[in-house]
């Protein structure tokens, strides 16, 4: 296997640009949980970039096994990250707007459940850079697909520990800006999408 230049480069521009939606949901993550701990932090961006990482690799599968089938699936994917977003951020807004001022500290920490749908939701758009990469040979997209996701790991770290900075500060609203944060997010990949 050659691992030229271009393939690595590629492949952190591909981590990047795909680890923007993971790095706007792990920023709502901190707001939200400003006590984060380090382990669960590594936890969430974690978890963002295992399906970082594997998603491009279940594209690249689906090009070369059962491609038919994909491209007819490819057109649902902005709808899913859509519902699965406006899922979260609707059920964020609601709580946010059941505790606005309230007294009462309440901690708004992530659930594993919660966390597996919010990296289903931020990466299923990378299933198609499966299709871009489907002239590497497996070496090259696994190899490829691991840079995306050591890439998304540090953006959404990063993201983390803005969040937490500021979600001391903005602890009573963080919840319902988060939501709302959230659901745009979803409506972005919609419209990428279309256009």
């Amino acid at each position: 296997m050659q691992l030229d230049r271009f393939l690595i480069l590629n492949s952190i521009l591909f981590g990047f640009g795909l680890a923007m939606d993971a790095f706007s949901v792990s920023l709502v993550n901190g707001l939200n949980e400003p006590d984060m701990k380090a382990g669960k932090m590594n936890l969430v961006a974690g978890t963002f970039s295992f399906f970082q990482f594997i998603m491009p690799m279940i594209g690249w599968v689906c090009v070369h096994t059962i491609v038919e089938l994909f491209t007819s699936f490819d057109r649902l994917v902005p709808w899913i990250a859509l519902a699965l977003l406006t899922y979260i951020g609707g059920e964020m807004i609601i709580k946010g707007m059941r505790h606005s001022g309230s007294l009462e500290e309440e901690k708004p920490a992530i659930g594993f459940g919660r966390l597996l749908v919010q990296g289903v939701a931020t990466s299923i758009d990378a299933l198609s850079v499966g299709f871009t990469i489907e002239h590497y040979s497996l070496q090259m997209a696994l190899v490829s697909s691991l840079i995306i996701g050591v890439v998304t790991h540090f953006v959404c770290l990063c993201g983390i520990a803005i969040g937490k900075r500021f979600g001391t500060r903005f602890a009573d609203k963080a919840s319902i800006a988060g939501g709302i944060i959230l659901i745009a997010i979803g409506i972005e990949i919609l419209i990428k999408r279309i256009i």
